[in-house]
């Protein structure tokens, strides 16, 4: 049976420490009350002190930046050879600097969402053992993939009280989480993946197959009328707010939430959990509150095929939220995806003074 970021802790026989860290404080277990987000950036503040503890001076010097330098938003989805990231890179960091890189990683996301993040990783491992992947037909030999290829870096110091940042990433992975006071957003970030399924450790898989499946379980829940609506009458083959976009601005396009029943409004807020999801399960909480508030007034956009299988494009848009679900030139087996926030990317509304 396929699996799907449940309950797994061996991620990769390859890198080892790409296991989720034991007993971190930000993720609540199950049937307990919510954290008070106070104390998740408590933990995640430890955390980065902890990591900084573990570099040089030197490899300090390479690793934090001012926050609102142009750091910030130097991010992509590219893989080394093609896009230059700043920061350091896993593989010139030793094994105990790796492991507490990621539980610093792990202590800002979700148990889901570190386990999407490690999937991703482990499938740019897989490309890279396959001999690479298509980069818009781009090839050299300065072009790597794999699990050295990911970069972490800090931008302000960390602190309780005062606006930080923690980007973490590589081909396919651009994590954004701005901390500011007990609050924390991870808008932009760019979760996306090839191969979209693989097998490791005898396990099979799909780093965002609940993004796949629940999107078209939403289209297929939609009846004559809806769909209309909901399909666009032009096809969209790339995302649309992707890296560079910052700022841009597209009209909405698709139904409007109001006009889905109570249903299949359920299922819309599942499928955008998936991405808020990501981030520990405290902010992520508030900010599916937030959305819910603004469902009226969101859309759900589709191009495409409408059976599963086939390939398409979704886009949810609401006052707060842009997602969007891209397959990379007709492949179903390399996915873009995107998550902003239009009013709070970076965030914006949180270090407004």
């Amino acid at each position: 049976m396929p699996v799907n970021r449940r309950e797994r802790t061996a991620l990769s026989a390859v890198f080892a420490v790409l296991v989720f860290p034991v007993a971190l404080g930000s993720q609540q277990r199950a049937g307990s009350a919510p954290a008070a987000q106070g104390a998740v950036t408590a933990r995640v503040v430890e955390a980065a002190s902890a990591f900084l503890g573990t570099l040089s001076a030197a490899e300090r010097t390479r690793c934090t930046f001012d926050f609102t330098s142009s750091q910030r938003t130097g991010w992509s989805n590219l893989p080394t050879g093609i896009f230059q990231r700043n920061g350091l890179r896993f593989g010139d960091l030793t094994t105990r600097q790796r492991e507490s890189a990621l539980k610093l990683v792990a202590a800002a996301l979700s148990r889901e969402g570190y386990s999407k993040v490690t999937d991703i990783m482990n499938g740019d491992e897989e490309l890279r053992k396959a001999g690479g992947g298509q980069t818009g037909g781009r090839t050299g030999s300065g072009i790597r993939f794999g699990l050295d290829e990911y970069y972490i870096a800090l931008l302000g110091t960390p602190s309780a009280t005062t606006a930080w940042m923690l980007q973490f990433g590589g081909h396919h992975l651009a994590i954004n989480v701005t901390v500011v006071g007990p609050n924390s957003v991870m808008t932009p970030s760019l979760p996306a993946t090839q191969p979209a399924k693989y097998t490791l450790n005898g396990q099979i898989i799909r780093p965002l197959g609940h993004e796949n499946d629940k999107g078209f379980g939403l289209i297929n829940a939609m009846n004559a009328a809806q769909l209309k609506r909901a399909v666009l009458n032009y096809e969209v083959k790339d995302l649309v707010l992707g890296p560079g976009a910052d700022g841009k601005v597209i009209q909405p396009e698709g139904i409007v939430a109001s006009n889905l029943d109570t249903g299949q409004q359920a299922l819309l807020l599942d499928l955008i959990h998936e991405w808020v999801g990501i981030l520990n399960d405290e902010a992520a909480t508030a900010k599916m509150a937030e959305i819910k508030t603004n469902l009226p007034r969101t859309y759900f956009a589709w191009s495409g095929a409408t059976k599963n299988g086939g390939i398409a494009y979704y886009r949810i848009q609401g006052p707060t939220l842009v997602i969007e679900y891209a397959p990379q030139s007709g492949d179903l087996n390399h996915i873009h995806t995107i998550y902003r926030d239009p009013t709070n990317d970076y965030g914006a509304k949180l270090t407004k003074h």
